[in-house]
């Protein structure tokens, strides 16, 4: 058997204990809408589900036949925070890096 030092027991022990104490209860959680499209020259999909969380996701293929081909993707993704907050992130993402932008609705 290995014998580990004995900081390293002590700390795999503390994220061991951090994680089950952190864990939060589960849920059903019931997909209501699923939609997915795969094409040669991009994506999309879309989904939500009955605790609120919801996203839309666009890929396209910008100049697919040159050595500039680039993959810009937009989207937003919803989610209700443990608080009750309802959180939107829109965002794009492509050439010139993750660009999102945020909003918070009100408690429900």
């Amino acid at each position: 058997m290995l014998a580990l030092p004995y900081y390293i027991r002590k700390v795999t022990i503390a994220c061991v204990l951090a994680a089950l104490c952190s864990a939060a209860p589960q849920q059903d959680v019931q997909i209501l809408r699923f939609d997915n499209d795969v094409n040669v020259d991009g994506y999309s999909f879309a989904y939500e589900t009955s605790d609120g969380t919801s996203r839309q996701e666009e890929g396209k293929l910008d100049n697919p036949q040159s050595e500039n081909a680039a993959l810009t993707v937009t989207g937003q993704y919803a989610f209700v925070a443990p608080d009750g907050k309802h959180y939107t992130v829109t965002f794009t993402a492509g050439p010139n890096g993750y660009q999102p932008k945020t909003s918070l609705g009100q408690k429900k």
